[in-house]
């Protein structure tokens, strides 16, 4: 049975999946990428309750204080979101998702867009199922981490996620937040993303979406950020300065205040048929 929904800001739904609440207002559900946890997405929670919303940051299956998926079938991460919705008696929700997150908030977008009321993707992509290199490459990803162990895995590629000068804190708190990562969880986020290309589809997304990338990004980049702006119907676009792929880690400040200007739109205010 799950915890009850309390003061403590943790609750663990029926699958044994960890979620961090704070603030109150309206709900915004983050989902962090393939190589974080619910850590990488605090500092914007934390700002963005502190404006009125309602925050709830997951630790995907298989990360952080989440259970392991069970056994080795295909895991449909958006399937898992919309049971935590169910189960939290939450609609209507604001989506936000960097990279891996963003590809899981598409999905469920299009699957169910009466439980969305706006997608966030940052530094996010089609997914890696555009062709196969990039599938491979993907599923390629999990020997790496078993071979090397997640710190040896984190030392190698934490790196290429930050800008250039990004704070030394900021780089340590990725790198850390990496080297938490378990094989379980990342094989069936790796397979997920292998197996996904949203670029056919983009078209059919009905919700308000806002796209946001940092300028330095050289993970997915911001040419796949543009594609999927100008793919979207009605998306809006922006480029983060001084942040890299991990954007939401390195300028979560700069990001919540795109966010919040996004939601303060008129196509949110009462009567706008959202």
């Amino acid at each position: 049975m799950s915890a009850a929904l309390d003061e403590a800001t943790r609750w663990v739904s029926d699958r044994g999946v960890a979620v961090r609440i704070a603030g109150s207002g309206d709900p915004v559900v983050l989902l962090h990428g393939i190589g974080g946890s619910a850590r990488s997405c605090r500092a914007l929670a934390d700002t963005l309750a502190s404006n009125g919303y309602r925050t709830f940051r997951w630790d995907a299956p298989g990360y952080g204080d989440s259970a392991d998926p069970a056994g080795n079938d295909f895991l449909d991460h958006s399937v898992v979101v919309e049971e935590l919705l169910g189960e939290l008696g939450l609609g209507g929700v604001h989506l936000f998702g960097t990279s891996w997150g963003g590809v899981i908030a598409t999905a469920l977008a299009l699957r169910r867009p009466e439980l969305v009321r706006s997608i966030v993707l940052a530094d996010s992509t089609r997914g890696s199922g555009v062709n196969e290199q990039r599938a491979h490459g993907m599923r390629a990803r999990v020997d790496e981490l078993a071979t090397l162990g997640p710190e040896a895995f984190a030392a190698e590629r934490a790196p290429r996620l930050v800008s250039p000068r990004c704070e030394a804190a900021v780089a340590q708190a990725v790198t850390a937040d990496m080297a938490r990562v378990r094989v379980p969880g990342y094989r069936a986020a790796a397979e997920y993303m292998a197996g996904t290309d949203h670029g056919p589809m983009l078209h059919e997304l009905t919700v308000p979406t806002l796209v946001l990338v940092g300028e330095h990004d050289t993970v997915t980049g911001v040419d796949e950020s543009r594609l999927l702006a100008d793919a979207i119907p009605g998306a809006e676009f922006a480029v983060i300065t001084g942040a890299g792929h991990a954007a939401a880690s390195e300028r979560p400040e700069a990001l919540a205040a795109h966010m919040l200007r996004f939601w303060t739109g008129a196509r949110f205010r009462k009567g706008a048929g959202v």
